[in-house]
């Protein structure tokens, strides 16, 4: 049986309402002033969590890639530069946590290095996320597992094998995964959305589904197939600078997500075929025979 995982008071997994993170990721652009309003839009839209993403660059960034020039909103700078300015820093994230705490609100982020979990791990988040671009990287999965903290694995671009080690390190106590094709926007056809329970029969933990699709159908159809979280990138305005907010949702499309999963868990039952009380009188008007 896929036990729950409790995620602080939020408990994931099957029958259990689904948990809806809100991805701020980097769409963000390294204002504290636009993340606070996507995290504004997460609550208004009646989201469980917001996830960020916390890398250090020098680290993150593979040094022949340091001084690369590139177009970014601060002018042509490095490609180091660009990355060092995307990223928040204790004072700021001490303003996310106070706002997240005030809204009622959970958050937490991908550490794409050790140095990263140590320093998310003065935030005591509830959970801990692993990109699926981590998800082959042994130090920083031991590094999170010493944490002690629920993990959620994102397992996109990522083979059986690769799970299979990966889910080893982890062990399946406190384990989420979550089923994610790792293109940007991904194509319907590519989707594969049964996958889901094809990750929960072979390593009965809770699955999710990570989508970067266009529109909202798929990933409220991944819920009806099984998926117990749903993680989605939001931004303000997907026109905005940055390679992630071409797949994200913008405000309205948020608000539909939250609104669809919640109708389809109360819509899709328990599975047991039983006659209503409200039909019985349909049936008494409708029914010309009565032989069995």
């Amino acid at each position: 049986m896929n036990k729950a995982v409790k995620i602080a008071h939020k408990e994931v997994g099957p029958g259990k309402p689904v948990f809806v993170i809100a991805e701020i990721g980097i769409n963000h652009n390294g204002e504290l002033e636009t993340a606070k309003k996507l995290i504004r839009t997460a609550v208004e839209a009646g989201c469980d969590a917001v996830k960020f993403q916390k890398r250090t660059p020098e680290v993150c960034v593979p040094k022949d890639q340091w001084d690369k020039m590139r177009e970014t909103p601060w002018g042509y700078i490095s490609y180091i530069d660009y990355k060092k300015k995307m990223e928040f820093g204790p004072a700021e994230y001490k303003e996310i946590d106070q706002l997240c705490k005030e809204l009622g609100i959970l958050w937490f982020a991908s550490c794409w290095d050790e140095e990263s979990v140590a320093f998310m791990e003065k935030f005591n988040p509830p959970c801990h996320k692993v990109a699926s671009a981590s998800l082959t990287d042994r130090g920083l999965l031991e590094a999170l597992k010493k944490t002690g903290k629920p993990i959620i694995l994102s397992t996109g671009m990522s083979s059986v094998a690769q799970i299979d080690q990966a889910v080893e390190v982890l062990g399946k106590d406190n384990l989420v995964l979550m089923h994610t094709v790792s293109t940007y926007p991904a194509e319907h056809h590519h989707l594969n959305l049964s996958a889901v329970q094809t990750l929960a029969n072979r390593y009965q933990v809770p699955v999710g589904y990570s989508g970067h699709e266009k529109g909202v159908v798929p990933s409220v159809v991944a819920t009806a197939l099984g998926a117990c979280a749903v993680e989605r990138h939001i931004t303000l305005d997907r026109t905005m600078w940055g390679t992630d907010q071409a797949a994200s949702l913008e405000p309205k499309g948020l608000k539909m997500l939250v609104k669809e999963i919640r109708i389809l868990e109360q819509a899709i039952g328990d599975g047991v075929k039983r006659v209503l009380a409200e039909e019985i009188p349909i049936a008494e008007k409708l029914r010309r025979k009565k032989d069995f």
